[in-house]
């Protein structure tokens, strides 16, 4: 089941952007920026670090600067500012808001630099490297359907209004509405991506809602403050899943808690596979298709021991 990475890994190398080493015709990949949604998040943490290991292969010396832009935009737009004064040859970007921070990217492509979105899109990068979020959506939705038999009240609990969020409720919702028994009783509510958000979101939801079957989180960290916040109310028989397949979820599934799924994604192959494109098109190389997306997998109690996980290289 967890094959898939292997098999992405020859994907991207078949279509010319794994990129090991620089070869002596190449542009030196002297410095990369990258700005992420909050490296307070360990997935954001992995984004960091696996696109430094990666930089690092193809230039030992490269600097690498990594900063949290905490879903702020104006504050992303200094970010992404100060990385054009300071001539960086490659932007990784995890855009705060996909659209409004094009004139930031555009900028930063007429100053000679390349910009890669990770995770989320970004309008005007020159390529994007993401998970399928609208599959990873389904999965963990799906998965409540059949664990309530196709009855019962569920709670997508929403988060930043970024493009794999959207996604992810999006293909959440629509694998609920196969299932007409399902009743959704609230989708609207942003627990900003963190578990102290999910777990003031969830006791929320909990003093609301008397019958609450599942809920579905837009990641883990909500998933895990959730469930927190159950635990203090004593609710039990809510079956709780989400989107990351991070460590603190694989503790989580191996331990008593309402935690039942997580779709997992790789922040690590994701990133190694944004820089070796962006250096590929820092060298001329374009990606047949701009947007590379990620194949997710359902992390459950039945297979989290098999469950390779994404907290080191692959």
């Amino acid at each position: 089941m967890f094959k898939q990475k292997v098999v992405l890994a020859s994907i991207a190398l078949g279509l010319g952007f794994a990129v090991p080493a620089a070869h002596a015709a190449d542009k030196p990949l002297k410095s990369i920026g990258i700005t992420v949604g909050s490296l307070g998040n360990p997935y954001f943490v992995t984004i960091a670090k696996s696109a430094e290991a990666k930089a690092k292969q193809i230039n030992p010396n490269v600097k690498v600067t990594a900063v949290s832009a905490d879903y702020d935009l104006n504050k992303q737009f200094t970010q992404i500012d100060n990385f054009i004064s300071a001539h960086v040859d490659m932007i990784l970007i995890n855009a705060a808001d996909p659209k409004a921070i094009e004139p930031a990217v555009r900028k930063a492509r007429a100053a000679g630099i390349v910009v890669v979105a990770v995770d989320v899109a970004a309008a005007g990068t020159d390529a994007t490297v993401q998970t399928n979020n609208i599959l990873a959506g389904e999965l963990s939705c799906d998965f409540i359907t059949k664990k309530l038999n196709g009855h019962g009240n569920v709670v997508i609990e929403n988060g930043p209004p970024v493009s794999s969020v959207l996604d992810r409720v999006k293909g959440c919702k629509s694998a609920l509405a196969k299932n007409p028994g399902i009743k959704i009783l609230s989708d609207d509510q942003d627990a900003k991506g963190s578990r102290e958000g999910g777990m003031g979101a969830m006791q929320g939801y909990l003093t609301r809602f008397p019958k609450l079957d599942a809920v579905f989180t837009i990641n883990d960290p909500q998933a895990v403050g959730s469930d927190l916040a159950a635990k203090q109310l004593h609710r039990k028989d809510i079956v709780i899943t989400s989107v990351d397949g991070a460590p603190d979820i694989e503790s989580a599934l191996k331990s008593d808690t309402l935690v039942q799924a997580s779709a997992s994604q790789d922040p690590w192959a994701m990133a190694q596979t944004a820089v070796s494109v962006g250096y590929s098109i820092m060298n001329g190389q374009k990606p047949a298709n701009p947007v590379i997306q990620m194949a997710p997998t359902l992390v459950t109690r039945d297979n989290v021991n098999s469950y390779k996980g994404w907290s080191s290289p692959h």
